[in-house]
């Protein structure tokens, strides 16, 4: 069974040394900035595949990236990485037939774990199972030939989401491992998910929820946050807060003037923003196809409406037209019957006329007595002399 880490709080990486918040008011006065050369605005919005991968895939920052990292996984207490080489992310294709698919982030940790980090920005596919696919192919992957199966090497899963992805839960930071139903006991180490969703980060700094003087991981992701290049948004406050805490975190200052370096360089710019445009691209064809798919969805409930009516009305009309029927023939029976009744009376009474005639009754008496006409008892009695 693969279950959420039983943990029910942000999980947080705290600082050994320094107390951030009692320093913050002194270092607000002759704090040097962080960002030298460009303006908030150039810089590269880090949610995107491209300035991640060339930010914390980067064998230069791999110091950085170690340390973000330790941040997400001292949630569930794994121990702590103290170095690692990074990897080939070219791995079987997603798809049938498909040769390769590229992860975004992929290393190898000094004590012999796979850490696979994937960036989404826009959602686009099926996170969970997508994630399921990759932990599979590279579990599978880490078993060479005459290898035995505890030599197998742990998967670590790390997704980070520019979308709100499980509506069950107010966190932002999630982890899933197997545990048994009953008694949730871990099954293995070998598996373990992380998901983190950036909008409920804003959610949560908006809120005060967060605390980056304190929490390794929130600063770092606060840092991912700060560029909202969907929406042509720059939080300032956020920059304002990590640019104090910074003055305290080497390696926070470090990804910060990198961060800078990258977002100045031409050729690296030029490639993140056609990676950019490729995102918002497919993203707005998607939103467009289902756009227009809901408008066609729409159209053919209207016509299905609209055929449910006619066949209701039609069916309406057959009833009234079949009730009707009935109606008439019912009235044609009666009619029938009354006819039948009368002819059957009328020959009662011809033959009760014949009877009287026979014995010598006056013709009008007769008449009078069964109700026939003079004319019809004239030729009943024209009958009996012939």
């Amino acid at each position: 069974m693969l279950t959420q880490s039983r943990e029910t709080v942000f999980g947080t990486v705290r600082e050994d040394s320094n107390n951030y918040s009692s320093q913050n008011e002194n270092k607000m006065h002759g704090k040097t900035n962080l960002l030298k050369r460009i303006s908030l605005e150039k810089l590269m919005d880090l949610k995107v595949d491209y300035a991640f991968k060339q930010l914390f895939g980067n064998e230069k920052n791999k110091a950085i990236t170690v340390v973000f990292l330790n941040a997400i996984l001292q949630r569930t207490g794994r121990k702590r990485i103290t170095d690692i080489s990074f990897s080939n992310t070219d791995v079987g294709g997603e798809y049938y037939k498909d040769k390769k698919s590229s992860l975004d982030l992929l290393v190898l940790t000094k004590d012999n774990e796979w850490i696979n980090v994937e960036i989404q920005f826009a959602n686009k596919y099926d996170m969970v199972k997508r994630s399921l696919f990759y932990w599979s192919r590279l579990y599978d992957n880490s078993l060479k030939e005459g290898m035995r199966y505890q030599q197998l090497r742990s998967v670590i899963a790390i997704n980070i989401v520019n979308f709100n992805l499980f509506s069950q839960t107010d966190l932002l930071h999630t982890s899933y491992h197997l545990y048994e139903d009953e008694e949730q006991f871990k099954l293995t180490d070998v598996m373990e998910f992380h998901f983190i969703e950036m909008p409920k980060l804003i959610k949560d700094w908006k809120a005060n929820n967060l605390d980056p003087w304190n929490d390794v991981l929130a600063r770092w992701l606060m840092m991912l946050g700060m560029v909202d290049s969907r929406n042509g948004e720059i939080y300032n406050d956020i920059y304002r807060e990590l640019e104090v805490i910074a003055m305290n975190d080497d390696s926070l200052r470090e990804a910060f003037e990198n961060w800078e370096e990258l977002s100045m360089t031409q050729e690296q710019r030029l490639a993140y923003e056609s990676r950019l445009k490729q995102i918002l691209d497919d993203e707005s064809f998607k939103q467009s196809m289902k756009s227009l798919e809901e408008e066609a969805a729409k159209k053919e409930q209207m016509a299905l409406k609209k055929e449910q009516e006619a066949s209701k009305k039609a069916q309406e009309a057959s009833k009234k037209a079949q009730e009707a029927s009935r109606v008439e023939q019912k009235a044609q029976k009666r009619m029938q019957d009354a006819e039948t009744k009368e002819q059957v009376t009328e020959r009662r009474m011809e033959k009760t006329a014949h009877k009287l005639l026979v014995k010598g009754m006056d013709m009008a008496f007769v008449a009078d007595a069964t109700g026939l006409s003079m004319e019809r008892i004239a030729e009943i009695k024209d009958e009996i002399e012939m």
